[in-house]
């Protein structure tokens, strides 16, 4: 069932087109992710898809009982109502009969957000966009509508999230770039690409496969029209006569393929290795300690940072880790301990704030305060040509920094960070808010980087793609993992089994309660037989596995006869991914029944 369709909608900002002419529906059962290169609309279109702004051209068409739930990126509170009451009070308007304080006050407690009757004047950023993210989750709606739910999410935060939006009964529509979580939790893909929305009915991972093969069938279209262009110029050019309906056809053709617009490739953010030289002493921690009040975040800590070093800090929201960079970069002082740092260092701090910009400023005025020319692998580079690597184009260039979207605001100040050429780079949530293609060419930046990275990040992928090291924040110390992030985890699941054989030793009540519940499983298990479906299943699984089979060898074979009609191949790439997920499911089952099958001729013979 179809709950909102948005048709031939345009949207411009300033001067730039962000929609034109779009068309897309949202309906029941989906679970969908936008993506796409900061500054393209994201933002604009959830706000247009929540009824907040209005599309310049084209309609948008909701359903008469649909009702829409929406996380803005800056969520606004009444100052004068408790942190609980801003959560609730807006849901019993609607449903008296419901009684949510429980239930927001445990996911209030489940985010880190502990007195729930305080006033939110006082919360910071992050916990703001947690009190708003467990309101809009608790909104009676059809549709939810999540402008970056996963910012200022630790890693067990961002996981619970996953799983309560995997068993969420309701339609979502979410920016994030975390791109674990997006695997995970939806079923299709919005791109936003160059004024154009393209849909695939996938997870992150399967739309990575539909784009590049959408994109190759686009640039084989491209090059069948520049080698026919180059046919009918040279007919042209022989002397066309317009005397005949087919002369004119002809021309006509021929002025068609002269004025299409041509197809205009991604741009990239292209980042060379820019860092100054770094000496034998890099810098020390020794036996630091810090705390807060009665709060010990830090407790006499020493480490003595590598060459080479790619260091991720992790642990809950609160517990220190940017205290801990704020230290390595002096920003702070320890209440114990010293901290050493080598005449070569030069730091380079990408924090979770964007430095103070003057946004009348433009843009390359901004990066020439900090350097007109840099020296890089490649040779001396201009600011403005490392605008252009930033996606900064030369119209771009010369806009106001006001102009600029939130997301390519932080690309800025990225690009400013790494023109100063550090050894040493600090990156406090580097994630958020920027986009995924930024973010993939961060990475493999940071490959290639000779200096130092220390960074704290919640994004599990990016941890995984850039880590060696972990600092993991536990109970008031910081414990170290070798790996990267996947590794921590593996590594801390054997702790944790290890610390529950210790608090339940064998043969405690424990033990003793588990083997009773088997053994009362058991008695339940020995009755074994085939329910009515599940007989009616296992005589005829067979013959549905070979019939989804042969549908699965049909459509590919259509597949290869439509490779040039790209919507036509986006609806048997569907329609493929349908069957190869009934064939799955249908496979599942089959291993049920007939392993039910064994056990029941098993139990007989034992009778």
């Amino acid at each position: 069932m179809n709950l909102l369709t948005i048709e031939n909608m345009s949207k411009s900002y300033t001067d730039r087109m962000l929609f034109d002419h779009v068309s897309f529906g949202i309906n029941e059962g989906e679970k969908i992710g936008v993506i796409g290169i900061n500054g393209t609309g994201k933002s604009t279109l959830l706000k247009i898809i929540a009824g907040l702004e209005e599309p310049d051209r084209g309609t948008v068409t909701r359903g008469k009982k649909v009702r829409i739930g929406y996380l803005p990126q800056t969520p606004l509170f009444d100052e004068k109502l408790t942190i609980l009451q801003n959560v609730v009070l807006n849901q019993k308007a609607e449903e008296e009969y419901r009684n949510l304080e429980g239930e927001a006050n445990a996911m209030l407690q489940r985010l880190g957000i502990t007195d729930v009757n305080a006033s939110p004047v006082n919360l910071s950023g992050g916990q703001k966009k947690r009190v708003a993210l467990v309101r809009t989750l608790l909104t009676t709606a059809e549709i939810l509508v999540l402008d970056e739910p996963t910012n200022h999410l630790d890693n067990e935060m961002a996981e619970w999230l996953e799983d309560y939006l995997l068993k969420y009964r309701g339609v979502f529509i979410m920016i994030t770039h975390d791109r674990y979580f997006l695997d995970k939790v939806t079923n299709k893909i919005i791109e936003l690409d160059k004024g154009n929305i393209y849909s695939y009915t996938a997870n992150y991972s399967k739309f990575l496969e539909m784009k590049a093969e959408r994109e190759d069938i686009m640039y084989a279209t491209e090059r069948k029209a520049k080698s026919l262009f180059r046919t009918e110029l040279e007919w042209m050019q022989r002397g066309a006569r317009a005397r005949s309906t087919k002369q004119k056809a002809h021309i006509q053709r021929f002025e068609e393929l002269r004025d299409r617009k041509a197809i205009e490739t991604d741009g990239k953010v292209e980042i060379n290795a820019l860092s100054s030289r770094l000496g034998k002493k890099t810098i020390e921690l020794n036996n630091i300690s810090k705390a807060f009040g009665e709060k010990k975040l830090i407790n006499d800590f020493t480490y003595i940072l590598l060459p080479g070093d790619r260091i991720g800090i992790v642990g809950p929201n609160g517990c220190g880790k940017s205290t801990l960079l704020n230290i390595l970069t002096g920003l702070m002082t320890p209440d114990n301990g010293t901290v050493d740092t080598g005449t070569t260092i030069k730091l380079g701090y990408f924090s979770q704030e964007n430095e103070y910009m003057d946004e009348s400023l433009k843009v390359i005025d901004y990066i020439r305060d900090t350097a007109e020319y840099i020296q890089t692998s490649e040779g001396t580079v201009t600011a403005s040509q490392m605008c252009e690597k930033f996606l900064f184009t030369g119209a771009m260039q010369y806009s106001l920094i006001a102009k600029l979207s939130g997301g390519e605001k932080r690309r800025l100040y990225l690009l400013k960070v790494l023109m100063e050429a550090p050894n040493v780079l600090i990156l406090d949530e580097p994630t958020n808010d920027l986009d995924i293609q930024t973010l993939s060419i961060l990475e493999d930046y940071l490959d290639t980087f000779p200096g130092i990275v220390v960074t704290v990040s919640h994004d599990r992928y990016f941890l995984d793609k850039i880590a060696t090291r972990i600092f993991s924040f536990e109970n008031g110390t910081i414990r170290q993992y070798e790996g990267n992030f996947s590794d921590y985890k593996d590594a801390r699941s054997i702790l944790d089994e290890g610390d529950e054989k210790v608090s339940s030793p064998s043969g405690s009540a424990v033990d003793e309660q588990k083997q009773a519940s088997m053994a009362t499983w058991k008695q339940k298990g020995t009755k074994l037989k085939f329910t009515y479906q599940e007989q009616k299943d296992y005589d005829t699984i067979d013959e549905d596995i070979a019939g989804l089979e042969a549908k699965i060898e049909e459509t590919e074979a259509s597949i290869v006869k439509m490779a040039t009609d790209y919507t036509k191949l986006n609806e048997l790439m569907a329609q493929k991914e349908a069957l190869e997920k009934s064939l799955e499911e249908k496979m599942d089952r089959w291993v049920y029944l007939n392993d039910l099958a064994e056990q029941i001729e098993a139990s007989k013979t034992e009778k």
